[in-house]
């Protein structure tokens, strides 16, 4: 009995441990996005050449992502969650110090492709921390995701309006955040593969049950990417807003996601995946709705707000069914990581071409299409709620320390 409650600590402990490494790894995104203006003036580029150099983490990490399995494989998943997240937080240097368009999407291509790995690697390692636990959890760590990502906006924030050189800035922030980053790395549960079992292949189409669950996950972030990056817009040209009212609905949509995140998991305990998620796409659907038919900046803002929370669960219920539906996890949360990655890289440029050719009202009607399918295909999800433990497994299933 003793063994068994020690066991449950260890897990427990885990947990904590996985939803700091989140915490960090969202931190790293933040801290970068706040300082883009300044990286693209030291780099002397245009819109247009920052817009091809922003392609470039997408398409990194869409490479990289498959590696991850076989990295932990060779590694052990503790090492291996090490050493990718340390990669991660270190990159963050290297767009600030790029003097040129080709050294920037280089910079940027390792950038991505340390974040994708890392991603993967993380997300496994939560999914078996929720197996162990019997418990959803998956979707507050991503909402300490975004709690990470707000933390690392915030300084960077403070930085870019203290006129601090992003250099600096980043150089300061990558070293504590590695050093946090690693703290938190030495109580993740250290999982090795068996004897026999096969390394997973170097790079490998991801399995069919892994493609239907990440098209669910390519219609969360698309609505995700067209809200972030279109919603200012919308409110400031469409209903002829004020440029900070037009913020805060972009900030608006970025908190609603982040509570909704961190409170998901008594949701999915006590609903389900499939029926979160559908009602989920219900309300992402009003949201999207309420946002097209808008006259009044209001209507939008609450539309934005709905979306948002809609959305919010999806992606991490999306990986945590990917790691429950064959017998290599890794595997098939690189196969979703992939599909949601290109959806993020797909969304702003499809909305802004749609808003080109017709409007942002029709842009934005094509989210609401696509929250349908959120609602019509949850049942993908099924496979996640049925195999997920009710139980803590014995004491004698946890790993130990690798020696």
């Amino acid at each position: 009995m003793t063994a068994v409650v020690y066991e449950q600590r260890e897990v427990r402990r885990a947990r904590y441990a996985v939803a700091a490494v989140f915490a960090v790894h969202g931190a790293v995104t933040g801290s970068f996005a706040t300082r883009v203006p300044w990286i693209q003036d030291h780099a002397s580029v245009s819109a247009g050449q920052l817009g091809l150099a922003l392609a470039f983490p997408a398409l990194g990490a869409s490479l990289a992502m498959p590696l991850a399995g076989r990295i932990s494989h060779r590694f052990g998943a503790r090492a291996a969650l090490r050493g990718l997240l340390a990669l991660w937080t270190l990159s963050l240097v290297l767009p600030a110090l790029s003097p040129n368009l080709p050294t920037l999407c280089l910079a940027l291509f390792v950038y991505g492709a340390s974040a994708g790995m890392s991603d993967v690697a993380m997300n496994a390692l939560g999914v078996e921390v929720e197996n162990r636990l019997g418990r959803s959890i998956m979707s507050g760590l991503h909402g300490m995701w975004s709690a990470g990502a707000l933390i690392g906006s915030a300084a960077g924030t403070l930085a870019a309006h203290l006129g601090a050189d992003a250099r600096l800035h980043h150089v300061l922030a990558a070293g504590v955040l590695t050093l946090l980053g690693q703290v938190a790395c030495s109580w993740v549960l250290d999982l090795q593969p068996a004897e026999d079992e096969e390394p997973p292949p170097r790079f490998a189409l991801p399995p069919k049950s892994a493609l239907l669950i990440g098209a669910i996950g390519f219609c969360a972030v698309f609505a995700e990417g067209a809200s972030l990056d279109w919603s200012a817009v919308y409110l400031r040209h469409q209903l002829d807003t004020s440029a900070g009212l037009a913020a805060a609905c972009t900030t608006g949509f970025t908190l609603t996601m982040a509570v909704a995140r961190i409170a998901g998991d008594r949701v999915v305990d006590r609903f389900g995946s499939v029926r979160t998620v559908r009602s989920g796409g219900v309300l992402a659907v009003l949201g999207g709705l309420l946002v097209v038919l808008a006259g009044h900046p209001a209507v939008a803002m609450t539309g934005f707000a709905l979306m948002g929370l809609g959305i919010a669960v999806v992606v991490p219920l999306c990986f945590a069914a990917a790691g429950r539906s064959g017998p290599n996890p890794s595997q098939a949360i690189a196969g979703v990581a992939t599909i949601t990655y290109t959806s993020g890289l797909v969304a702003p440029s499809a909305i802004g071409g749609l808003a080109e050719a017709t409007s942002l009202v029709v842009s934005f009607g094509l989210v609401t299409v696509l929250a349908c399918g959120l609602a019509a295909f949850a049942g993908v999800l099924r496979a996640g709620d049925r195999d997920r433990p009710k139980v803590t497994p014995p004491a004698a299933a946890v790993p130990g320390p690798r020696s």
